[in-house]
């Protein structure tokens, strides 16, 4: 039974990545994530992940893992469920695309 959601949730991934995603329809889609991941991809809550260059393959896996319910978050499961195929892969791209400094703190 599990590996036949981790094929099935495999094959979804690879649906959706064979989409031409696109960065700009996913940030209107991101709309519906910046109350809690920001549209900066920079978190509000501290519950939740930033996003902000986050590959997109994980972001995909992840979101369509909250769709069919493999993994369980309230808020993300509702979120999840409303998104196409499509949508899941375009706001991946959005979030992938924003690019992330990091700057190291001073090790005196």
């Amino acid at each position: 039974m599990k590996t036949a959601l981790l094929i099935a949730a495999t094959l979804a991934v690879l649906t959706a990545a064979a989409h031409a995603a696109d960065p700009a329809a996913g940030r209107k889609v991101a709309g519906r994530c910046q109350a809690c991941h920001g549209i900066d991809g920079i978190a509000r809550l501290p519950v939740a992940p930033n996003l902000a260059g986050e590959n997109s393959t994980y972001i995909a896996a992840q979101l369509q893992a909250f769709k069919d319910g493999t993994r369980k978050n309230e808020m993300m499961t509702v979120v999840a469920q409303g998104l196409s195929e499509a949508e899941i892969a375009d706001v991946a791209a959005w979030y992938e695309s924003i690019e992330v400094t990091v700057k190291l703190p001073d090790q005196r």
